[in-house]
């Protein structure tokens, strides 16, 4: 049993491997005449200041958007998981409410907001509409209801006021939602075309995925292994944040899943 048991998970893993596997093969692809593998597609990419460019506006606005939910969403989870205030329940069913909206469905309310604000091209254009997430507060709001209030009433009793129970006590033990909640944010963001690509027209503010995309583009063909190489290159710290917080996500997930 175990060895059959064993022998799905290797299969598991091909199949999920077998895509970033293509990817980082096609990278390598030789040019006509060349040898495998080709490390040409890599050098162009690393060596172009616009890939640099990109690569800067992916790290403003995805640490951006990062902190801006670390923050709040810790914020008013806390407020939902502790907070008695009128309206508290009619509020988080309305905020579960908004979970079954698609993303898609707010593009072209918040492409015109953007536009009306006079934003495009800015910064602010591609972090502040994205600085809460709904799914990010629920996460919270169960993570941080999972934590006993034993230790906050002590810092009470000690004289806390409640900035610093939440600052002190409560984030602390709150760590393993935050992990998650940063990792998936990260990712989230980290790799999104869709809005970068809407709230932007000048090369100087794309980010990478569009950047790349767009460089890629030739006049009548894409350019594969120069496209895969960007896309393994944008990957690597995504594999690289997963594999060092896996153990405080899982204990994150299994946190904010048994808490009701």
């Amino acid at each position: 049993m175990r060895t059959v048991r064993v022998a799905l998970l290797v299969l598991l893993a091909i199949l999920y491997l077998s895509p970033f596997l293509f990817m980082a093969k096609t990278s390598l692809a030789p040019r006509a005449g060349g040898a495998f593998p080709d490390f040409g597609n890599y050098a162009a990419l690393l060596g172009d200041a616009r890939v640099l460019r990109f690569t800067l506006n992916s790290v403003v606005v995805t640490f951006a958007i990062l902190a801006g939910n670390l923050l709040f969403a810790s914020m008013v989870g806390y407020a939902f998981a502790r907070g008695r205030f009128p309206g508290r329940e009619p509020l988080f069913l309305l905020l579960l409410a908004t979970l079954m909206v698609p993303k898609q469905v707010l593009m072209v309310p918040l492409y015109l907001l953007v536009v009306r604000a006079h934003l495009i091209d800015s910064y602010a254009a591609l972090t502040v509409p994205f600085l809460v997430d709904a799914m990010n507060v629920f996460l919270m709001r169960q993570v941080i209801s999972s934590i006993p209030t034993d230790l906050e009433d002590a810092a009470r009793i000690d004289g806390a006021n409640e900035r610093t129970v939440f600052l002190r006590v409560v984030l602390p033990l709150a760590a393993p939602g935050l992990a998650v909640l940063a990792v998936t944010t990260f990712i989230a963001h980290w790799n999104d075309f869709l809005y970068p690509l809407l709230f932007t027209t000048r090369e100087s503010m794309r980010t990478l995925p569009v950047g790349l995309a767009l460089l890629s583009q030739g006049e009548h063909s894409v350019d594969w292994p120069r496209l895969m190489a960007g896309a393994t290159i944008a990957t690597a710290p995504v594999v690289a944040l997963f594999l060092v917080f896996q153990r405080r996500i899982v204990d994150g997930l299994l946190k904010g899943g048994l808490t009701g």
